[in-house]
């Protein structure tokens, strides 16, 4: 990391995404001059090169009606499509109590939340929200965030600024989100891998026994699908006196009797320090938050940049979050329909020979292996099939596990999986890749 000490935070972004290796610019024979042009074409067309090229889909949900959604591509009007790639788990952003309590909220308070939180965008449906994420959680307090990415680098960042001398002892499959936290931080960082807990031991165990330190890890990944092991996690911090905190954005509204994520299911939400989560994914709407005690909340609203310095959301998406986050409290429906809808399209898979990633969890991958292929199988599903899911390349992954990420929620019923299992199995065989051992 030394090397790296004095970067802007884009100049890490773009070292991160790979285009660092770009040569020297031209100089004219006069006066020196950058060719900008050059260098943005260059690290433009680096991406196409490597297969990783982002395009993205011009689509329409269906309201109510999810998973079927309309495309827009060429001058032939919309084509209906199947997604199969929303974080929209449950479907919640597409469920009648939201959409009311959006509509009503729009109706009463208007359209935006008018400035910062400390300025004139603190509302009484930010506050009730809040309320409701810390009671979710066992907490005594919560605080709202744009984003799940802004939640994690505003809260990873500040709080360990106020530790001199913090170490973060972070997962090696981390989220983007959380590693630009712990760097802006400025703070020691410490990396172990992935779920292990002999090697956090060690880390932990070598460190200064005086520093603060803090456990930065997810509890479910979603590339890969697996949970982490949190009571084993929070055993190692008490043990050698550090904080915890636990990113739930792909648990949230997804396990636990009432939606609190793994911690509540496992029973040791108690025990994390900081527990982060998101709005926009199983909840169905839009926004990030962390649930702790009253001081460290009160330290990240007081200190945190991100937090501070941004238009708070509007109060209409606040409603509709509040409506979602009290229904999934009380109702499991939603939950168990799209378990037992990942099970079995897992099934599916395998059953036809594809080299699914068997897991516990709701996510389910399909391994590529080749970002020009994932991305081939991806265009061919979408044009041919009507079928939608984004290739998922480095460096969302590592290079070499390129895959496809399915989502299949609560409304994708069986003739649905038939066909992905169907188009999948003939694509596989069209483009003469290996499939499952």
């Amino acid at each position: 990391m030394a090397g790296n000490r004095g970067l802007t935070g884009v100049t890490r972004l773009i070292m991160t995404l790979g285009t660092d290796s770009i040569g020297p610019l031209p100089v004219s024979s006069g006066e020196p001059r950058v060719d900008y042009t050059r260098a943005f074409s260059q690290a433009i067309d680096r991406l196409h090169a490597e297969g990783r090229y982002r395009v993205f889909i011009d689509i329409l949900r269906n309201k109510g009606a999810f998973p079927n959604a309309r495309c827009f591509a060429g001058h032939n009007g919309p084509k209906p499509i199947t997604v199969w790639c929303s974080n929209d788990y449950l479907a919640m952003g597409q469920h009648p109590k939201v959409i009311a309590a959006m509509e009503d909220a729009l109706h009463d308070v208007g359209a935006g939340s008018g400035g910062t939180r400390n300025i004139g965008g603190n509302t009484h449906y930010h506050i009730d929200l809040e309320e409701e994420l810390a009671d979710l959680h066992g907490k005594q307090a919560a605080l709202l965030f744009t984003s799940g990415y802004v939640s994690n680098e505003a809260t990873l960042a500040t709080i360990a600024k106020i530790l001199p001398g913090c170490i973060i002892f972070s997962d090696e499959l981390n989220h983007a989100s959380m590693i630009a936290g712990i760097r802006h931080s400025g703070c020691e960082k410490q990396i172990f891998r992935h779920n292990d807990l002999a090697h956090l031991e060690a880390l932990l165990a070598d460190a200064d026994p005086l520093a603060p330190k803090l456990i930065a890890f997810e509890s479910v990944y979603s590339m890969e699908g697996d949970v982490s092991p949190i009571a084993a996690i929070c055993d190692l911090a008490d043990k050698y006196n550090a904080l915890t905190y636990c990113d739930e954005v792909h648990a949230v509204g997804m396990y636990g009797k009432r939606g609190g994520g793994i911690s509540e299911r496992d029973g040791q939400a108690h025990r994390i320090t900081i527990l982060e989560g998101t709005l926009g994914k199983a909840f169905g709407v839009m926004g990030g938050y962390i649930a702790a005690d009253r001081t460290i909340i009160d330290v990240i609203r007081s200190y945190a940049p991100g937090f501070i310095f941004t238009t708070s959301l509007s109060p209409v998406l606040v409603a509709g979050v509040l409506a979602s986050v009290r229904h999934l409290k009380s109702s499991s429906e939603e939950r168990d329909a799209q378990q037992a809808a990942a099970a079995r399209l897992k099934a599916m898979l395998a059953e036809a020979g594809l080299p699914v990633m068997i897991g516990e969890t709701h996510i389910v991958p399909v391994m590529v292996g080749d970002p020009v292929k994932a991305k081939k199988i991806s265009d061919v599903l979408l044009a041919e099939y009507g079928i939608y899911v984004q290739p998922i390349n480095y460096p969302t992954v590592p290079r070499g596990s390129e895959r496809l990420r399915f989502t299949p929620g609560p409304a994708h019923d069986e003739a649905m999986m038939r066909d992905l299992t169907a188009a999948l199995v003939e694509i596989w065989g069209r483009l003469e890749l290996r499939k499952a051992a």
